[in-house]
């Protein structure tokens, strides 16, 4: 099965048991890509994988191609991008604003915190802190390993966007799923859905057995941040979306899209 996911330690973290043989697979093998959540978006446009990451805001756009699994999804409170900038200041309609690309989570979230805010700049996300130190951009949105890090970098805080979506909604933040191709088999799929499952939970009664695996790819290399990161992305929604979660999808698919697009499950 070809599998794509990113380089952040949370999807690392979560794979690292299937990929490793330290779960049953129930005989599938996996083909695998790991690349910048954006470019993984853009990939799945293409259909170029049958198991993928993608951003929630951007799955509307595959619905037809792609069912949301269960389990693997970051997911939950306190968790959402951060909008930051060298100084305070208020966003208007000349402020230039790096984004972690144009389909990602963060950028819905943004235009929907700040709609007046229309110069957008697609920037990969380890890159924006230094795009706003550097003045390319006035402010950032940031994601993943970044948003740890961002006040030792002399970065202020604007906004939590994530907190603007939970005040709004009252429910978690759904920022990233794992898909299946619907062209898949579904005995496949639902195979895979356990596998991954198998997986997630492994890793959480494992924490340290992926950290060669995980430090391989991330982007900040101090095991503080990494443990930090993993702790605020993989949680009970990661191992099963439950009823909430799959609200706060349909939710947030409703919003981005005007009603149009109702997520599929696995």
């Amino acid at each position: 099965m070809h599998l794509s996911f990113s380089t952040c330690p949370n999807d690392t973290f979560i794979f690292h048991a299937m990929l490793h043989g330290k779960v049953d697979t129930e005989g599938l093998t996996f083909d695998v890509r790991l690349a910048d959540v954006e470019e993984l978006n853009r990939a799945a446009f293409a259909g170029e994988a049958e198991a993928t990451k993608l951003s929630y805001a951007a799955y509307a756009h595959v619905a037809d191609k792609y069912s949301i699994l269960d389990a693997g999804s970051a997911l939950g409170r306190g968790n959402g991008p951060l909008l930051v900038a060298k100084k305070p200041q208020k966003l208007t309609e000349e402020t230039r604003v790096a984004i972690p690309g144009k389909y990602t989570t963060a950028a819905f979230l943004l235009r929907m915190a700040f709609p007046q805010v229309s110069r957008l700049s697609e920037k990969l996300f380890s890159d924006i802190p230094q795009e706003i130190l550097q003045g390319n951009a006035d402010a950032g949105v940031l994601i993943h390993e970044s948003r740890f890090t961002y006040r030792q970098q002399g970065l202020h805080l604007l906004a939590d966007l994530g907190q603007e979506w939970e005040q709004r909604s009252g429910l978690p933040i759904p920022l990233g799923c794992i898909c299946i191709g619907k062209s898949v088999d579904s005995g496949q799929q639902q195979a895979f859905g356990r596998t991954l499952r198998r997986s997630v939970d492994y890793a959480l009664q494992n924490p340290y057995e992926s950290r060669t695996f995980v430090r391989r790819y991330a982007r900040e290399l101090s095991d503080e941040v990494i443990d930090k990161h993993i702790a605020m992305f993989v949680n009970c929604y990661t191992q099963s979306l439950g009823g909430e979660g799959r609200k706060a999808v349909a939710t947030l698919l409703a919003l981005a899209h005007g009603g149009q697009v109702a997520p599929e499950f696995v």
